[in-house]
């Protein structure tokens, strides 16, 4: 007998994940359990005894998944196989009809359409490799998202290995993930429960809720522990076969395909041929709304073969051959009890109203945003009136109208009130802008907590550990009132604060060391000088050099450079000017960020585009659009973000604007697909 064959375990490992995963199709998908929660949690608690015994051998779609438990530091950002677009929506059945004469007009006739509810949640893209999930993207950009595979492990009703027959080798499906409202009240009780036990204030506790379900889901697809996204509940629908193998050319078959294999398809779809059966169906959706498990916003319409939606082809940014029919947001009236001003991180004093709470789309309302000072004249909003109340797209509560008719006699018109909230700074109006600022630019709390954040922001020095809760925290412990300071914390400083253990400072005082090596296109973009992005901080780093140089540029000298116009080489010829500001840069030059750009990053790269500008437009098969800028660049040329009569090549990808394309070909400049792009440059 050979004491160390432990092939029976392994046998067991594997009928264990295969007994797992059918009670799980069972419970999520069929709703016909034939075993106890006690009975599955014992199946479930061996398999994991077994795996930790045997790590080797586990398996890539392991049930054990389910429950999380990995950690992701960092979520690779990945290019879409095809663009994930947008699509065009309207809210009115004439336009919903002005869809079908354009489909008529294209075609020839109208043609069948599939009508979907449309979930509102977010939008994932899924790959599986031999029936077994490898990859979940989200959206992102539309052309490249977010590798949040481990986190989408854990939602019980998508399938890690797929069951039936002819699975395609290759196949990739879309479809939206979403928090169910059950789940979201009960992420929401148990939160408030813990902030009641803290002794928080009802006021405070409001603000520190999840605000709605999608938002939620959003940020729940995002988090770094595993295990608590599967204590979220997180639940998805598929609603579209994006991969060619193996699919058929109806939309509606391709989605009874993918049911037989597990994946959980949307409730209600059905197949109409004219306008009159699509807007019964609309009504009948719209009708169960309310009563529905999980938030949706309207219906989808989609051209049901799959040959006449190539045809049909893309707008720049969405199908021909599909529109979300938006249902109208939920109204409702209620009384505003007063009007607050909250100050944001560029100063902008900002009216907030204060509501008596009402139910809108699913959720409790009980703020809703104002405008401007300029919108509350509009509406003679007062204290006391009651005001109509919608959520735009279901989400951002807003004040629609004011019914005066219900005013006390003893009402008197809102005062915007003289001084910031925050700091008792008088505010300040920008010359043909409505908004009006706090002038204590360098004193008042939130705009300093804005700056802190914006500084440490992943595209600026990307330093993780430390949110926005943390440095408001550092700010009224530690005095921390400025980046530099940051720098100059000490491990004892922050333990001495409540709630930080050894572990969580080292991550914060090694994240800080390693900003250090940020280049210094970044640092110029963490500075957070007003009108200098992401974009523009590379281009004024690799003209100039360095941040002395820069500091010293004329504004001729400003303006000679691409892209920089007269606003901002105002902005940065004022930022220089304060001394304040350049105390603050000798003293982070003092801990040792990089002000200097590396020679290397400034030689410019000869090649077949030297000298040439470049406009990139579309989506690419091949490389994500920060690899083409990458590409341009190393043969010498250098990407420009709009068609002009200085540009040399338009480099056009799928979906390509049609507004660039037009004026390029006005001009006479060559545009090239991608495959001509490789032909001509990459040989």
């Amino acid at each position: 007998m050979n004491l160390f064959d432990f092939s029976g375990e392994r046998e067991e490992m594997d009928r264990l994940c295969e007994e797992i995963e059918a009670h799980n199709r069972r419970y999520y998908l069929e709703d016909a359990p034939i075993i106890s929660d006690r009975e599955f949690d014992a199946l479930l608690q061996r398999l994991q005894e077994l795996e930790s015994l045997h790590p080797e051998w586990k398996r890539s779609d392991s049930p054990t998944q389910r429950v999380g438990g990995g950690l992701t530091e960092r979520f690779q950002t990945v290019a879409h196989s095809r663009p994930m677009l947008s699509l065009d929506n309207t809210y009115d059945a004439e336009e919903l009809a002005a869809f079908f004469v354009r489909l008529e007009k294209a075609l020839g006739s109208i043609p069948p359409v599939v009508c979907e509810p449309k979930i509102d949640g977010v939008a994932i893209a899924l790959h599986y490799t031999k029936g077994i999930l490898t990859q979940a993207i989200t959206r992102g950009n539309g052309t490249e998202g977010d590798d949040v595979t481990q986190n989408v492990k854990t939602i019980h009703r998508i399938p890690l290995r797929l069951h039936g027959p002819n699975i395609p080798d290759e196949l990739e499906v879309r479809g939206e993930i979403f928090m169910p409202k059950s789940a979201f009240h009960r992420l929401n009780d148990a939160l408030k429960t813990q902030l009641q036990d803290k002794g928080l204030a009802e006021a405070e506790i409001q603000d520190q809720l999840y605000k709605n379900p999608r938002n939620t889901a959003s940020g729940s697809l995002k988090l770094q522990d595993s295990s608590e996204v599967a204590r979220r509940g997180l639940d998805a629908f598929i609603y579209y076969w994006a991969s060619e193998m193996g699919r058929g050319q109806s939309h509606h078959q391709n989605l009874k395909q993918l049911a037989e294999w597990n994946f959980p398809i949307p409730p209600m779809v059905t197949k109409c041929g004219q306008l009159e059966s699509v807007l019964q169906h609309a009504s009948l959706i719209e009708g169960q709304r309310p009563d529905l498990p999980f938030d949706i916003d309207g219906m989808v319409l989609k051209v049901d073969d799959l040959s006449l939606q190539q045809e049909l082809g893309f707008t720049a940014k969405s199908p021909r051959w599909a529109i979300a029919y938006k249902f109208e947001a939920e109204q409702a009236y209620t009384r505003l009890l007063s009007i607050e001003i909250q100050v944001g991180r560029t100063g902008a004093l900002t009216p907030v109203a204060n509501l008596s709470p009402v139910q809108l789309a699913g959720t409790t309302v009980k703020r809703a945003s104002i405008h401007n000072a300029d919108f509350i004249r509009e509406l003679d909003l007062r204290p006391g009136d009651w005001v109509r109340v919608e959520k735009g797209g279901d989400i951002i509560p807003k004040i629609t109208d004011n019914d005066t008719t219900q005013r006390p006699t003893s009402s008197r018109p809102y005062h915007f009130p003289d001084l910031c909230p925050e700091c008792r700074s008088p505010w300040q109006q920008n010359p043909g802008e409505a908004i009006r600022y706090c002038s204590n630019h360098k004193g008042c709390p939130p705009q300093l907590l804005g700056k802190l954040t914006h500084f440490v922001g992943r595209k600026a020095m990307d330093i993780q550990a430390l949110g926005e809760k943390t440095l408001a925290l550092f700010m009224e412990r530690l005095a921390v009132a400025s980046p530099s300071d940051m720098y100059r914390l000490t491990a004892s400083q922050i333990l001495s604060l409540e709630g930080f253990q050894e572990k969580s400072v080292n991550n914060i005082l090694d994240g800080l060391e390693q900003s250090k090596q940020v280049p210094f296109e970044r640092v110029l973009f963490a500075l957070g000088i007003r009108h200098v992005g992401e974009t523009v901080a590379k281009t004024l780093a690799r003209h100039f050099g360095s941040l002395e140089a820069l500091s010293q540029a004329s504004k001729e000298e400003l303006l000679a450079v691409d892209e920089i116009g007269e606003v901002i080489a105002d902005f940065i010829q004022l930022y220089f000017a304060d001394t304040e500001n350049r105390a603050e840069i000798e003293a982070l030059e003092g801990v040792g960020l990089q002000f200097q750009m590396d020679p290397s990053a400034m030689i410019v790269q000869q090649g077949p585009l030297s000298g040439k500008q470049v406009v990139v437009s579309g989506t690419f098969t091949e490389w994500s659009r920060d690899e083409v800028t990458r590409l341009v660049e190393s043969l010498g040329g250098k990407c420009v973000g709009s068609v002009s009569s200085k540009t040399d090549l338009v480099l056009a990808g799928e979906a390509m604007g049609p507004a660039k394309r037009a004026k390029a070909e006005s001009l006479g400049i060559q545009i090239l697909s991608e495959a001509e792009f490789k032909k001509n440059y990459l040989g």
